[in-house]
């Protein structure tokens, strides 16, 4: 009987790995922006066929539909096929090569020295074992006539696959501001407000920047990003654990779902692809709440014999899914949902995959009498009509009830859509044009319990623009050689009166008061402008070798702010304070307040 098991065992051990595929599930990083364009290019021209509203892609899934591109050749015009080319070598490795370059050492098998492109390659000559090393290295250079901010970063990049079923990687960057308008103390006259000036981004800026955790530094500002992940897969999924950012909602700009410009954060994540029409995706992710635990703390001794407490953030985790369908070849569906909560530990039951856990949360605290977790919902939906056509929208569900769709309900859904369309390559090859268009009512994205809101490190998780807010994005690009791009595009932001997420006042669990969330959805959305921010950007990017950028940037903007001294029960800020100077302050950083031309100048070994 012993012998029979042992054999039972060895058999399925040998299925699973004849049937796994010989792969690299390491994630393509979102800001590697030129082959996810590249990659839409040849889906809206339908030369192949994928999904789009969950990235990043991995990178042997790249490998595959740039594979397939290849295979139909015949229906790329040149600068088309001179880009394919160019990046089937930037995944060289995922398809069983060392990639070619022009300053070299390489035996052409096994490994390759690259110096045009820093980097070093080598997969063993049975392809058990592939890896690659690359540094990082880039400055940008942000002039405009209130100074020039420098931001440079270096670090490095590792990726490693093992026996087909493994994939490890890992990268550093340490990111810094500096710079004149950094510095200059007559532009901002005390320390906090030095350093706060030269962040372009942090949590209260409305703008597209990726969100980061600075450090303490005597100057613009200072951060590092490390990132990362173990995977175990085979042809149909994969499991693992890693710190990536994610996109969820199909979008070119920013999306309303999860646009992954918050820090990234580490998750546990399930991927599975059993056949080319159908892709779940689910993570376990452990947020950060910036919100104190005045129940847990760490006491600390101090130099006067005395102690003092150090206190903890309070725990905030997240859970979501999201099943994704092609049933014909130019419709994409996907839907799912999630549940922020923040409970002393994980709870085992959002780690079910395929749950719907907004009746998970009821079940384990509605008997309670106590407030629900934060549950919600998104639908994703991609449509190519026609070739070189491409319509999308997604739509973020924070609470819905059907009554509230009625005219005669003043109260309206806090819910987020997003519609865009993507039209290129004709009539004029390489040519493309982009629009979106965003709004988020009242309440959206928001919660009466701090904990429970839908960020992390304090930036929001969906649209930056937050609730009761509107963008409109729009790009002309052209795609003139291999490797370059222009751009042309234009944004404008406008945000709208913030309202507080106030629950109506209850005793024992029974509602005592009036008002409450029903009050602040009840505002007119959309009514009264705070703040607008209007950017015309000209763009040229130009991909020398693989992961090797030289990039130009003029833009103007035009910041700016509204009285809004009408006091208002709901409202969050409103009163005589609440001057157009606050919310250009509290949305803006001051580099680009009011209006500014700023120039950029680029480039980068290593995205």
């Amino acid at each position: 009987m012993r012998a029979t098991r042992s054999n039972f065992l060895l058999f399925l051990c040998f299925l699973c790995f004849s049937f796994a595929g010989r792969a690299q599930n390491i994630p393509v990083p979102l800001n590697y922006v030129k082959v996810y364009d590249f990659i839409d290019e040849l889906l809206t021209d339908g030369v192949i066929v994928r999904q789009t509203a969950v990235r990043p892609y991995s990178r042997i899934q790249m490998a595959q539909m740039l594979t397939e591109a290849q295979q139909k050749d015949s229906l790329l015009n040149k600068r088309q096929r001179d880009d394919l080319n160019f990046y089937l070598n930037v995944f060289a490795l995922e398809r069983d090569t060392v990639p070619d370059n022009y300053v070299e050492y390489t035996d052409r098998r096994t490994f390759n020295l690259s110096l045009a492109n820093p980097q070093f390659s080598y997969i063993t000559r049975n392809k058990l074992f592939k890896m690659s090393l690359e540094p990082i290295l880039g400055m940008d250079l942000y002039a405009s006539k209130k100074g020039a901010v420098i931001k440079r970063w270096w670090g490095a990049d590792l990726k490693m696959d093992i026996v087909h079923h493994i994939s490890i990687w890992g990268s550093l960057r340490d990111v810094s501001y500096n710079g004149t308008a950094a510095l200059k103390s007559s532009y901002f006259p005390d320390q906090y407000a030095k350093i706060d000036g030269a962040k372009l981004t942090k949590p209260g800026f409305l703008n597209n920047e990726a969100g980061v955790q600075y450090k303490e530094s005597n100057y613009g500002g200072d951060f590092s990003d490390s990132k990362g992940g173990i995977s175990a897969y085979a042809w149909f999924g994969s499991i693992g654990v890693q710190r990536e950012n994610i996109r969820w909602g199909d979008s070119y700009h920013c999306s309303n779902i999860l646009s992954g410009r918050n820090p990234a954060v580490p998750m546990l994540t399930l991927q599975l692809t059993p056949c080319k029409w159908f892709q779940f995706d689910y993570f376990h992710a452990w947020l950060v709440s910036n919100v104190t635990d005045s129940t847990r703390y760490y006491v600390e001794n101090n130099t006067s014999g005395g102690t003092e407490r150090e206190y903890r953030p309070h725990n905030k985790f997240m859970a979501a899914n999201m099943f994704t369908f092609i049933p014909i070849k130019y419709l994409t569906f996907s839907f799912g949902n999630s549940i922020v909560y923040a409970e002393n530990n994980v709870q085992a039951a959002y780690f079910i995959p395929f749950a719907f856990f907004k009746s998970l949360d009821h079940l384990l605290t509605k008997g309670l009498g106590v407030e629900n977790q934060n549950s919600q919902a998104f639908f994703s939906l991609t449509v190519r009509p026609v070739d070189h056509l491409k319509l999308y929208g997604s739509f973020y569900l924070d609470e819905f009830k059907f009554s509230r769709l009625k005219k005669s309900n003043k109260e309206k859904n806090p819910v987020s859509y997003l519609v865009g369309f993507d039209w290129t390559g004709w009539p004029v090859r390489g040519l493309g044009l982009k629009a979106e268009f965003m709004r988020s009512y009242i309440a959206c994205y928001t919660h009466s319990i701090d904990v429970l809101t839908w960020q992390s490190n304090s930036y929001l998780m969906g649209h930056y623009m937050g609730d009761n807010a509107q963008s409109v994005y729009a790009e002309l690009s052209y795609r003139p050689i291999k490797g370059m791009v222009l751009k042309l595009s234009y944004t404008d932001d406008t945000k709208y009166n913030s309202y507080s997420y106030l629950r109506a006042y209850r005793e024992n669990g029974k509602k005592v008061s009036e008002g409450g969330i029903s009050e602040t959805i009840s505002q007119k959305p959309f009514a009264k402008p705070v703040f607008r921010n209007s950017i015309v950007a000209l763009e040229g990017v130009y991909e020398v070798h693989p992961d090797m950028y030289l990039r130009v940037n003029l833009t103007y903007n035009n910041a700016r702010g509204y009285d809004n001294l009408v006091q208002s029960i709901a409202s969050e800020d409103a009163g005589p304070a609440c001057t157009a100077q606050y919310y250009l302050d509290k949305f803006a950083p001051k580099y680009y307040h009011g209006g500014n031309f700023t120039a950029l100048l680029g480039f980068s070994f290593g995205f």
